[in-house]
């Protein structure tokens, strides 16, 4: 079932998450929704904040197939780098933001399991963008330079 994505003002996108306690029914059916959700607005990720859940849960996907982390932890940061980013919370508008180039994540998967990801290019930059937003940070609040997408507008 396709959620409805919360923008920039909600006070949600705000909210520090409280961690997963079980992998329910009720998560695998939130991850599969939070998929579908992202899937039709063209997105590469979607933390549960975005959908209006409280919950430290996002999923993934930028060509390689989904991935649905819960409880993520970044374990290691190496290098920096910049990057454009939008964000579905904010449409119509993009920013630069420095990222680490390479990352080493912890998290759980769907099963219970704990799975470790090291990630770099778009990977790392998707994992570390949805990490933000289970901590209440937007994009815009680390972006160096803002693009209005619709006008082409620097700001």
């Amino acid at each position: 079932m396709k959620l409805e994505i919360r923008k920039n003002g909600d006070p949600i996108l705000r909210e520090k998450c409280k961690p997963v306690i079980v992998i329910d029914e009720e998560i695998k059916k939130l991850a599969s929704d939070m998929l579908e959700t992202m899937y039709s607005a063209d997105g590469v990720g979607l933390a549960a904040p975005q959908v209006g859940i409280n919950k430290r849960m996002f999923v993934i996907d930028v060509g390689n197939g989904p991935l649905v982390m819960i409880n993520p932890r970044i374990l290691l940061r190496i290098g920096e780098e910049n990057g454009r980013e939008g964000c579905l919370s904010i449409p119509g508008l993009w920013g630069e933001v420095a990222r680490a180039q390479k990352i080493d994540v912890e998290a759980m998967n769907l099963q219970g399991d704990k799975v470790r990801i090291e990630g770099d290019s778009l990977l790392a930059r998707a994992i570390q963008h949805e990490f933000d937003h289970l901590n209440g940070i937007l994009f815009i609040d680390k972006a160096t330079q803002l693009i209005d997408a619709s006008s082409k507008k620097e700001e």
